[in-house]
């Protein structure tokens, strides 16, 4: 499986490709950052933001985007800018029929260190050791986009077979509901 990470930021986008199956050694395939001027329009980051992820989407192939799902800050701000830039790699990502996969800043940590709570350093230590890299990815989020691809293709086969049990599930009460229905009417 090959996963684009994206850590969603305005000023800089964190983007890493990883290629491998869960239980065996990974690949990085390219890791970098979309920058983009704090003092240019907002609209203009976000095209900015956009021409970077279609390069990684063209240059790469991969079979799934994960994006870093936003959670709540104090500063405002700094959401909106993360939220923004998180829903721009969603739409390039959808507009081409890659399916998005979104992972909490603590479920990345907890799949790399094994610790939900761990901070820059120990994320960047745990990528460079896993993709067996010289030096850790600079800057953080080029190394976070790693961790988030990397978390995608760990707990992928999990996440796929909790869908499908609860597809079947599904499946299986509208069928019950069906054949009560049925029953009702032959009364």
């Amino acid at each position: 499986m090959r996963v684009l990470g994206v850590d969603p930021g305005l000023t800089r986008c964190g983007v890493g490709v990883v290629e491998g199956v869960a239980g065996r050694p990974l690949t990085m395939l390219g890791v970098g950052v979309v920058r983009t001027a704090a003092d240019d329009d907002i609209g203009m980051r976000l095209v900015g933001i956009e021409r970077g992820i279609e390069e990684w989407l063209d240059r790469f192939s991969p079979e799934l985007v994960a994006v870093e799902r936003v959670f709540s800050q104090h500063n405002v701000r700094t959401v909106m800018g993360t939220a923004q830039a998180s829903a721009v790699a969603m739409l390039c990502a959808s507009r081409r029929g890659i399916p998005v996969a979104l992972h909490t800043p603590s479920e990345v940590k907890a799949a790399v260190t094994g610790s939900g709570r761990a901070d820059k350093a120990q994320v960047g230590a745990m990528v460079t050791r896993l993709l067996r890299l010289s030096a850790p990815p600079k800057p953080a989020d080029a190394a976070d986009a790693l961790a988030l691809a990397i978390c995608h293709i760990w707990r992928a086969p999990a996440q796929n077979r909790l869908q499908q049990a609860a597809a079947q599930n599904r499946l299986q009460q509208a069928a019950a509901r069906h054949a009560s229905a049925v029953k009702g009417r032959t009364r």
